[in-house]
C-alpha cells in the first residue's frame, strides 16, 4: 500500500523570494517563485501533506501566516523557528527494506520547485 508522501519544504528562497533583510521579508510582499502554486497543487491532487518550515521567528507567525494566504499558499501545517543552521531529516527504514522512507532535496535559492512536481 502507498501511503502519501509527506513534503517538508523551506519558505524563503524556494516558494518565495529569498531578501537578505529579514524586516523586509515581513513588511514588504514577497515574489511568489515560478511554478509554486502549480506544484502545490498538483501534490494536493496526489494527497500529499504539504508541511511549510522556516527560520523565521514563532512572533512571525501572524505576519506570515497573512503573506502565505495572500499568495495563495496552501499548507497542512507550519513549522517555525527553525534557524538558519543545517536541517537534518532522521527516518526508519521499513523491514522489507525496499526503499528509503527519507530523502533530502537542496535547490538552489530562489530556483523554485517547479521542476519537483512529479516527486
Amino acid at each position: 500500500m502507498n501511503r502519501p508522501k509527506t513534503i517538508f519544504l523551506d519558505i524563503d528562497g524556494t516558494l518565495i523570494e529569498h531578501t537578505e533583510e529579514i524586516t523586509e521579508q515581513l513588511t514588504a510582499k514577497p515574489n511568489l517563485l515560478v511554478g509554486t502554486l502549480e506544484t502545490l497543487t498538483e501534490w494536493d491532487r496526489k494527497g500529499y501533506n504539504i508541511i511549510l518550515t522556516t527560520g523565521r521567528r514563532e512572533s512571525a507567525r501572524k505576519v506570515t501566516e497573512q503573506q502565505l494566504s495572500e499568495l495563495g499558499i496552501f499548507y497542512d501545517q507550519l513549522i517555525m523557528g527553525l534557524g538558519g543552521g543545517i536541517r537534518v531529516v532522521v527516518n526508519d527504514r521499513k523491514k522489507n527494506k525496499t526503499h528509503d522512507t527519507a530523502i533530502a532535496i537542496n535547490l538552489d535559492r530562489n530556483e523554485g520547485i517547479e521542476k519537483l512536481k512529479e516527486l
